[in-house]
């Protein structure tokens, strides 16, 4: 969690703005329920993962 937090990705942005605002247990279960979101959609479509380009 320190490292994602600190990363500066979009994943990091929406990790650091979600502590902000909410306890750090809730974050964690947040993210954690935002990863298996991406996880299930990934095998449901049987893609594979694509991190977004970020701009320059």
């Amino acid at each position: 969690l320190p490292t994602l937090k600190a990363a500066d990705t979009p994943v990091g942005a929406w990790l650091r703005g979600l502590l902000a605002r909410a306890h750090l247990n809730t974050a964690v279960v947040a993210l954690a329920a935002k990863m298996a979101r991406t996880v299930w959609a990934l095998l449901r479509h049987g893609d594979t993962y694509k991190a977004a380009a970020l701009a320059a």
